[in-house]
């Protein structure tokens, strides 16, 4: 009993870890939805928000220094995707897979240089007496504190969007932007704020992964995670506590495919074998997410699931006017 309780514990435990970058990069692409700004560039800037916190962690010796880096760099990144989804006009979609794709050959042509090169880290950071707890304590609090801080983003994610007069203000934007306008919302500056709020949590999400979750750059480290996180805003509904429970489960699962692979496997039927290959359980999360946005691109669904309503749609006061 005691040997499930501790690989339970360790599994949870593990989960969490993992799940935190890509908890932050789901909760930037929540607030920039939200506005009503579909931005698939999160990988990119994930990408880039690593690049960077590696880059200036070994240029200041400081890890802290590194994320604020990475959430600058990410930031930026998402200004582009503004200025032409808001100013221009642009389809966004066509800009979000251009940032994607712009992120990670950038990433990979100047991190070459920094390719397992060890840099300052986020060191493990156990909370006092709340780290000796029973089951608690090692699942919540022996980490490091990049999770600890996306454990207070939580709440504060989803108090700010449902309980403030600037969520409120961020939903009417969302859903009604014509409306929003005429009530004297300033539906481009809310969009333009957080759209690169969006890209700031993507790029800490992507510096908590080279600085602590997997410390060091390699090319193309995110791996698809800042897909899974777009594909996360969807299952959760747009609620930052949902996200988190997925992107936990997600981190879990990413856990329990390594442990599988130690198991033996040479008395089971060859279906079996098939199933429980560590390739075909790193593709299941992946292959879930792709369900999930076929589903949900259709308009019934969206509007079922809660989707913004002017998600992905470009607003000018002059066209809402006419």
């Amino acid at each position: 009993m005691g040997e499930i309780i501790g690989f339970v514990i360790i599994i949870l435990s593990a989960g969490i870890a993992a799940g935190t970058p890509i908890l932050y990069g789901a909760l930037g692409e929540i607030f920039a939805e939200r506005s009503g700004i579909l931005n698939l560039g999160v990988e990119g800037m994930m990408l880039i928000g690593a690049l960077t916190g590696i880059v200036a962690s070994l240029a200041t010796g400081s890890a802290w220094i590194g994320a604020l880096a990475g959430m600058a760099a990410g930031g930026l990144l998402s200004l582009i995707h503004a200025f032409i989804s808001i100013t221009l006009r642009g389809d966004q979609v066509v800009s979000g897979l251009a940032l994607t794709i712009f992120g990670a050959g950038l990433s990979a042509f100047l991190g070459f240089p920094y390719v397992n090169v060890p840099a300052p880290k986020f060191a493990a950071l156990p909370i006092p007496v709340l780290d000796r707890l029973p089951l608690a304590g090692p699942v919540f609090f022996q980490h490091d504190a990049t999770v600890y801080l996306s454990f207070l983003l939580i709440p504060i994610a989803w108090f700010w969007i449902n309980k403030t007069r600037a969520g409120l203000h961020l939903r009417a934007v969302g859903e009604n932007p014509a409306a929003a306008d005429a009530l004297g919302v300033n539906v481009v500056l809310t969009r333009y704020a957080y759209t690169v709020v969006g890209g700031v949590l993507c790029g800490l999400g992507g510096a908590s992964l080279s600085l602590a979750y997997t410390p060091g750059w390699i090319e193309n480290m995110t791996a698809g995670w800042g897909w899974i996180a777009i594909g996360l805003v969807i299952f959760a509904a747009w609620d930052p506590w949902r996200a988190a429970f997925g992107a936990y489960l997600f981190g879990a699962i990413s856990r329990v495919v390594f442990d599988v692979q130690m198991l033996p496997t040479g008395g089971l039927p060859q279906l079996a074998k098939i199933l429980l290959s560590p390739q075909f359980l790193r593709m299941m999360p992946y292959a879930a997410v792709i369900i999930i946005l076929i589903f949900a691109s259709r308009e019934v669904v969206r509007k079922r699931i809660g989707a913004p309503a002017a998600l992905g749609t470009a607003y000018t006061r002059e066209e809402a006017e006419a």
